[in-house]
């Protein structure tokens, strides 16, 4: 790899506990698939190393499923607080095993249309752009899969609550770009997600 290169990596956050499902959605099968494994091939797929993948609730269940992947697997205990906790967690992991990092992608395991092309979309826009965070936009928002560069680390794993990296996508505009990706818009909460996503698919 050349020096200059791009060097980034990928927190995937499949820590929740799928309440309003009713069962682990990171196990929801999709397109054959379970719908966290769709996201870690999408990961695995694109320039970033190391993958890391946060779990939480239900671990123990969804843990054997990552077991032939080349990913790093971190629990987050605090995960009931929040979305920032697997942020944390997840970045922190990061760091942790690759201190040469230039950015950070925070994915989601539950959007359906995360693809190696997502990352690859995202990057190209933070190198053409210059900006140092680089966001999905979907139903008038920015959100996941969002790139943060190495001078937001120290935020990411400062964060507190619900809320996630919300602050900074809509923090400075100056610091922000957005890449268009309605797809994502479709998000897996509930059964009637899932029951939308298949009459799409018909």
């Amino acid at each position: 790899m050349p020096s200059n290169a791009f060097h980034f990596g990928v927190a995937i956050l499949a820590a929740g506990a799928s309440t309003r499902m009713g069962s682990p959605k990171q196990l929801l099968v999709v397109d054959g698939k379970p719908l966290l494994i769709r996201a870690v091939e999408a990961a695995l797929a694109s320039a970033a190393w190391p993958v890391v993948v946060v779990l939480g609730a239900n671990a123990e269940q969804i843990r054997p499923a990552l077991a032939r992947l080349p990913v790093i697997v971190t629990e987050n205990a605090a995960w009931s607080e929040g979305m920032a906790a697997s942020i944390r967690a997840g970045v922190t992991t990061l760091q942790q095993f690759s201190r040469s990092l230039d950015g950070a992608l925070i994915a989601l395991c539950d959007q359906p249309a995360f693809s190696a092309e997502t990352i690859a979309r995202l990057v190209e826009t933070q190198r053409t752009t210059g900006r140092s965070i680089v966001a999905a936009q979907y139903a008038g928002r920015r959100g996941a899969p969002a790139l943060f560069l190495r001078q937001h680390f120290a935020t990411l794993t400062a964060l507190t609550g619900e809320e996630g990296a919300r602050a900074l996508l809509h923090g400075d505009p100056a610091a922000v770009a957005s890449v268009d990706l309605p797809a994502l818009a479709l998000d897996l909460d509930t059964p009637a997600d899932v029951a939308a996503l298949t009459a799409q698919r018909r």
